[in-house]
């Protein structure tokens, strides 16, 4: 029994650790006795039997210098341990591992040389300047501090939107010097047309062209009609061209950002998804944001923690009574479904024949009073703000009939109002596209008309988040703090910030400015200035108007979806302007474009052709062949190989995700048995201990029994 408690300790290190990135402290083992009883070790023991195998049969047929070789190869094996060049306090271990680490680290210097060392050293250093850099540039974002106090009040979901909300604020910046670099700056410095007309403002302009786009507006550098071919007119450097490169790059950098920023969450949402879900234990545990700094707020995170376990709970009950169905009741609720999804198309239906109407009666001559005009005008937009305001929350109570999962719920609502609002907007763009072309004789410019509607809608959405904050939530905050108890508050109830709605607004005004750019150079600013003054306006309505969502939205941490809207409104985008350049070219004898760049009977592919014309005999030959359909059939093949390389990495990884869960199995089992084992130990050791004192007390002598004090 001793000998088997004498326990001899070793230290050794295991072949993972010498492949591992991470420091050796935490890749060191103690061998014991039991070493070989751990099931990791009787799980990989086969595979390195038949390794052993292999090298001994090698060694036994090559002779002494296959040996050695393979001694060599096994005292050489693996790369360099990168986290030498880390700094101390980016490795994960306890303070006596660094301190360690920094002594191992000191000795390495008179190992490896005075030149490595100091490339190591100048690598630290680099590190450190970069994460301060990253450091100082993170602190000048704007409306950093209002995010931290949004943070720190409503978590994280309720930042993600203000968020979202910058980073369009910076695409639209990035889209003004775009337009200032291709479109607006070489009409300032160059010049317009001789027979260009001065901008005044005077005549019959009024305040309302502000609002409705039109008179003093329609002459300026807002609308597509005001550039026109100046002095800077060479075949291959003209305003034409100019105004057509600034418009494609313009799209395709925010195509290439959307795509990254989508990609990028889609990896997190991948790794946290079903497949890499944590569970319960972590979100219990391991659930709480630190960044609240309110008590409200950390009641309300009490709330988060417990709602995310209710709705856990709730899926998998869910779950089960989704199996529990019978065929008669599954036929039931496919019927209901089937019922409320009519129901769901005929609202649809009804909106679309909504816009419609309202595009007629818009387009018609009247000559009403001033304001019913401006109404008049704005009727379009009135009408696809109201339809895109009431009929979500429709069918957010229609989702709740269908019997699907609380975020099965949520997914379906987002889901018919992402088409309801880019619906409605391509309806739109259809029926003022099909209008226009009737009406071309009395319009001067297509183009501009095109892009008046697209600056009403901009505006109107501007207007409509306006009224909303100050003439809807503010009064009914105000009448919940004078009157807490009146039916009408009851009524109401409290308003709450519902993160998914206020997303398709933005991706909805996003949109609108893509497909007005072409047709209104100058919406990006617009945008911009918009978005700024939106960004304080939902800052008053959530600090001051409303409460937190109670039921946690599962969505509100990835911005994946948001990002896969903003593509969709991209691709909507692109769609319109090369259906409006195709139009151009197959209608270019009956309805000529007089005005705006490609004015005088000329289109996009007639100055590309005169451009490419110019070109040297090579430049054209390559131009030709790589928009000719020859160029097809290399470019597939690369598309091929390169989603073939992806998905090779791909499967890699995942085979290696697979193969780091298996180790964390194995780890949380070595563990259990070693706990078991030190238990076992335990016990033997503090058996003989009791057998010992009770022979001892059996051994001693009866001691005698005290007399009792005797009485005076």
């Amino acid at each position: 029994m001793e000998e088997h408690n004498a326990v001899n300790f070793m230290r050794l290190l295991s072949d993972e650790s010498t492949l591992s990135t991470v420091s050796s402290d935490s890749c060191e083992y103690y061998q014991t006795e039991i070493f070989d009883q751990l099931p990791s070790i009787q799980a990989s023991r086969p595979k390195q039997d038949r390794q052993g195998l292999w090298e001994a049969c090698e060694a036994h047929q090559g002779g002494p210098e296959a040996g050695e070789r393979i001694s060599h190869s096994h005292l050489s094996r693996g790369p360099k341990d990168k986290a030498s060049t880390q700094p101390l306090r980016n490795l994960v271990m306890c303070i006596q591992g660094k301190r360690g680490a920094r002594d191992r680290r000191k000795m390495q210097i008179s190992n490896i040389g005075f030149w490595e060392s100091w490339r190591r050293s100048q690598s630290i250093n680099r590190k450190r300047v970069w994460v301060q850099m990253g450091g100082a540039l993170s602190g000048l974002l704007p409306w950093l501090h209002t995010l931290h106090a949004i943070e720190g009040r409503f978590g994280v979901g309720v930042k993600a939107y203000f968020v979202f909300l910058r980073y369009l604020v910076f695409l639209n910046l990035l889209h003004c010097a775009l337009v200032w670099g291709f479109i607006l700056g070489p009409t300032t410095f160059y010049g317009r047309s001789n027979s260009s007309a001065p901008l005044k403002f005077g005549g019959n302009d009024s305040v309302l062209d502000f609002f409705l786009g039109s008179g003093y507006l329609d002459r300026s550098p807002v609308f597509f009609g005001f550039y026109t071919r100046g002095s800077l007119n060479l075949q291959c450097l003209n305003t034409p061209l100019l105004y057509l490169a600034g418009i494609l790059t313009i799209l395709f950098l925010s195509l290439i950002l959307v795509v990254r920023r989508m990609t990028v969450g889609y990896k997190h949402t991948w790794m946290l998804g079903k497949r890499y879900g944590v569970n319960v234990s972590y979100k219990v545990f391991c659930g709480w944001d630190f960044t609240i700094q309110d008590p409200t707020a950390a009641t309300l995170k009490h709330c988060f923690i417990r709602n995310d376990v209710k709705l856990f709970l709730e899926e998998q009950s869910f779950s089960l009574r989704e199996a529990q169905r019978t065929l008669g009741h599954r036929a039931r609720l496919y019927l209901l479904r089937f019922v409320l999804n009519l129901l769901v198309l005929s609202l649809l239906g009804g909106a679309f024949f909504l816009i419609y109407f309202a595009t007629k009666t818009s387009q018609r001559e009247t000559g009403h009073y001033w304001l019913v005009s401006l109404v008049l005008q704005y009727l379009p937009p009135i009408t696809i703000t109201f339809v895109n305001l009431l009929l979500p929350h429709i069918f957010r109570k229609i989702s709740s009939f269908e019997d699907y999962s609380f975020t099965m719920q949520v997914n379906a609502t987002l889901v018919r109002s992402i088409f309801l609002k880019l619906a409605s907007l391509g309806i739109y763009l259809f029926f003022i596209f099909t209008t226009t072309n009737h009406q071309q004789s009395s319009f001067h410019c297509r183009e501009n008309m095109f892009g008046r509607e697209m600056y009403k809608l901009c505006i109107f959405n501007f207007l409509a988040t306006f009224c909303n904050a100050f003439l809807l939530n503010y009064p009914r905050k105000l009448l919940q703090e004078k009157y807490p108890s009146s039916l009408l508050t009851r009524l109401l109830g409290k308003q709450r910030f519902l993160i998914p709605f206020n997303v398709l607004d933005l991706v909805y005004g996003q949109t609108v400015s893509w497909v007005g750019v072409y047709y209104c150079p100058l919406l990006p600013l617009i945008v911009t200035v918009t978005l700024m003054a939106t960004f304080y306006i939902k800052k008053f309505e959530v600090l001051r108007c409303c409460v937190a969502e109670q039921r946690m939205f599962r969505g509100s941490s990835s911005s994946v979806l948001f990002h896969f809207m903003l593509l969709l409104g991209l691709l909507m985008a692109a769609t319109t302007l090369g259906f409006n350049l195709y139009q151009q070219e197959t209608t270019q004898d009956e309805h000529m474009s007089s005005c705006g760049p490609f004015g005088n009977g000329e289109t996009v592919f007639n100055v590309t052709g005169v451009c490419v014309n110019s070109l040297p005999s090579p430049a054209q030959t390559t131009l030709r062949y790589l928009a000719s359909e020859a160029f097809a059939l290399p470019l597939i093949l690369a598309e091929i190989l390169i989603l073939t390389s992806y998905l090779s990495r791909g499967r890699a990884n995942q085979k290696a995700i697979e193969r780091l869960k298996d180790m964390l199995v194995m780890s949380s089992s070595d563990k259990r048995f070693l706990v078991k084992q030190h238990a076992t130990m335990f016990r033997r050791q503090r058996k003989p201990h009791r057998v010992c004192s009770a022979a001892i007390e059996e051994d001693a002598p009866p001691q005698p029994l005290e007399e009792p004090p005797s009485s005076l």
